[in-house]
């Protein structure tokens, strides 16, 4: 599954690399891009955290009764995940906005001046890349939810990607080009990823024999 998964990246990757070149005259296309892609990272967990809930609600009411108090139990590792993000965030802003509101470049400076633009820095050269990194865990292990049910990575993978797709067309329209170049630009990556998904469903059950109810 890894295997595929990579697969379908880098070829989703030179598809969209193909279609910038061929249509998209635009002279801030790459940065446009490479802006988008970093956002969905970004936004990725705050979308999990909102819509995985249900989703997991939806899995432990299907499952039988008596699975019921299991799955419950296990909530702790997704629980436990996003505790950690959430907490990453609220140390950082912490520090950065106090250093943004008090520390003043041209005054003189007290000695939690300095220890602020301290925290600062260390934010800076540590904080923001353990966050990309934190998030792109995240977005990839749906906050360790595999932990409840061995099937919910795969759909919460397919919710987000269509919620995505949604949220691309709304805001930025179609793509430039014939229709059949719009329809592959908007629908190729979310068609893709449910493909990928659903196979790696029918994997579990047909060969290890888990399905949404046990």
């Amino acid at each position: 599954m890894d295997r595929v998964q990579l697969a379908r990246t880098v070829l989703g990757a030179a598809a969209t690399i193909a279609l910038i070149l061929a249509y998209n005259v635009d002279p801030d296309r790459w940065e446009d891009a490479a802006y988008g892609g970093a956002a969905q990272l970004i936004v990725a967990p705050f979308v999990l955290i909102i819509a995985a809930p249900l989703v997991i609600i939806g899995f432990i009411y299907y499952a039988p009764p008596h699975l019921r108090p299991h799955l419950r139990s296990r909530l702790r590792a997704p629980l436990k995940a996003v505790g950690w993000y959430v907490l990453t965030l609220v140390v950082i802003g912490a520090v950065l906005v106090p250093t943004a509101l008090i520390v003043d470049a041209d005054d003189g400076k007290s000695w939690w001046e300095y220890a602020l633009a301290v925290a600062s820095l260390i934010v800076i050269v540590w904080g923001f890349p353990f966050f990309f990194m934190a998030s792109l865990y995240s977005a990839r292990s749906a906050f360790n939810s595999a932990q409840v049910h061995p099937m919910l990575p795969p759909v919460l993978t397919l919710m987000l990607v269509w919620v995505f797709a949604a949220f691309s067309l709304i805001g930025d329209g179609m793509p430039g080009g014939p229709p059949i170049v719009q329809f592959c630009s908007t629908l190729g990556g979310p068609l893709s990823v449910t493909a990928v998904s659903v196979w790696e469903l029918r994997r579990m059950r047909t060969r290890f024999g888990v399905t949404l109810r046990a």
